[in-house]
């Protein structure tokens, strides 16, 4: 390849043999041996191997143009700008024209002219693969003029032309996309008029501006995404567009908390202090996880509007933010996640759910607040035995009867939000027994942790009462919450 990128005329390229391709060949041709070779492609997307993938890989050896279909967060973007690593690394282009055009193959009047009147001496530059991925949000604003081009007064009176001559035309987006990828995201919010111009170079590959007889052969692998519920909320694909579009993919969300976690690994945005010096048990890194799926199975949140994976993203890097605020606090030099610090990611899942009706009346941060009592309660049943198991009249001993007696015999643990490790680790210890049932469990990882998420597992069973306020969670016996709620109920009736 570097001996090509020495050439600089159209003589010296075809004497070294250069064939040149369609930009759907080319792609076609190098998934081929990357199969072949069983090099790696579309690193960095989790749980599409058996899925998505596949119906990619054969939409791209079939040499259609591609509909990615999918709820919000599903990685339709990504997938769509991971193909560039499927082009050549550097393709040649005729020097001195508008367009990236083919030396062996000129589309535009100035290409072939240069071509004709140069000949062997046409000068040729090198464009390399990132330079051909071209990317377009669909707004309602877009115009044909921003996609496909339009009459330039401007050039028109530089070049002293009348507009009557093609050169005074200034070239869109899609025919600067020329041997390329274009990315249309966000379809369905492209006005239905401005999808209709799209018609012709989609099905026949040319263009038409102002009623000018211009075929442009473009060659272009087109990639569109869109949303399935903008097909009745914002806008929708008109049929006749949607019927030149060879392959319709629909993606998904992660099918399980170890792909979603992996995609929240890569993802999140850390600060390498924050690596160093915050550690994230694995239990509470998978609580976080499983705040995605709660959410998109929960009957307060629209299931039609998604939850996409930035939520758990988002909440990961709350969860260690307000970690390593905590430390600051306190003058120490690392610390470990506790399992209240999942409250801290209120705040990223609140932005990121759509509520129906029921969890309007609840309140989006009650809502949030919910998803995330829940996350821990199935962190909970995952790791300890269930709570309801040991009823009265059954022969087996309660492992949680002296933690519930404790708080019974009028007993509190307050855990401030921001208090230092060794005051949280004391407050912990206070409970007998709780340290001997994390033990005896044989659990790995910092104790106190457990120690923390068998309370919020109680919790949640109603078998001991917690509260949570801004500075701190407070856990008491039932009874007694039930009366501290009952109670600040009737000073807020009476304020």
């Amino acid at each position: 390849m570097d001996s090509l990128l020495r050439l600089r005329t159209l003589g010296e390229l075809k004497r070294s043999g250069y064939r040149s391709r369609s930009v759907k060949d080319e792609l076609r041709e190098n998934l081929l041996a990357a199969l072949r070779t069983g090099r790696p492609i579309f690193q960095g997307i989790y749980d599409y191997e058996d899925t998505v993938l596949p119906q990619l890989c054969t939409a791209i050896l079939a040499r259609h143009n591609i509909l990615l279909l999918g709820l919000r967060g599903q990685a339709k973007t990504r997938l769509a700008r991971l193909l560039v690593e499927l082009l050549d690394a550097w393709i040649p282009a005729i020097d001195g024209v508008e367009l990236p055009e083919d030396p062996f193959n000129p589309i535009t009047p100035e290409g072939k002219k240069l071509v004709e009147e140069a000949g062997p001496d046409t000068p040729i530059r090198w464009i390399p693969r990132i330079e051909r991925y071209t990317e377009k949000l669909a707004t309602p604003d877009v115009s044909v003029a921003d996609l496909i081009g339009d009459i330039d007064p401007i050039k028109a009176a530089t070049l002293k032309l009348p507009y009557a001559d093609s050169r005074v035309i200034h070239y869109g987006l899609i025919p600067r996309a020329h041997r390329g990828i274009f990315v249309l995201n966000e379809l369905p919010d492209l006005q239905p008029r401005i999808q209709v111009a799209l018609f012709n170079i989609l099905q026949e590959r040319d263009i038409q501006i102002r009623g000018y007889k211009l075929r442009l052969p473009l060659d272009i692998q087109f990639v569109f995404t869109a949303n399935p519920e903008d097909y009745t909320q914002r806008g929708t694909i008109v049929t006749p567009l949607k019927d030149r579009i060879g392959s319709q993919i629909i993606t998904h969300y992660p099918r399980s908390l170890e792909a979603s976690r992996r995609i929240t690994q890569q993802e999140a945005s850390l600060a390498p202090a924050q690596k160093e010096r915050i550690t994230v048990p694995p239990v509470l890194a998978q609580a976080i996880e499983r705040l995605g799926f709660l959410a998109r199975q929960s009957e307060h949140i629209d299931a039609k509007s998604g939850v996409s994976a930035r939520l758990t993203i988002s909440a990961y890097e709350c969860v260690v933010a307000w970690a390593e605020q905590r430390m600051v606090l306190n003058g120490e030099e690392s610390t470990v996640v506790r399992p209240m610090d999942i409250y801290a990611a209120v705040p990223a899942i609140t932005g990121k759910i759509e509520l129906v009706y029921e969890g309007e009346k609840e309140g989006v941060q009650n809502v949030a607040i919910y998803l995330c009592h829940r996350a821990l309660r199935e962190e909970f049943l995952a790791h300890f035995p269930a709570p309801d198991r040991f009823k009265r009249g059954t022969s087996q001993s309660n492992p949680y009867q002296p933690i519930v007696d404790w708080f019974s015999s009028g007993n509190e643990l307050i855990l401030s939000r921001t208090m230092s490790d060794s005051a949280y680790r004391r407050a912990l210890e206070r409970i007998p027994h709780l340290a001997r049932l994390v033990e005896n469990t044989g659990l790995v990882g910092p104790p106190h942790i457990w120690m923390e998420l068998v309370l919020h597992g109680l919790a949640e069973v109603s078998v001991i009462g917690r509260t949570l306020s801004e500075k701190e969670l407070s856990f008491r016996d039932i009874l007694g919450d039930l009366l501290s709620q009952r109670k600040g109920e009737e000073e807020e009736e009476e304020d």
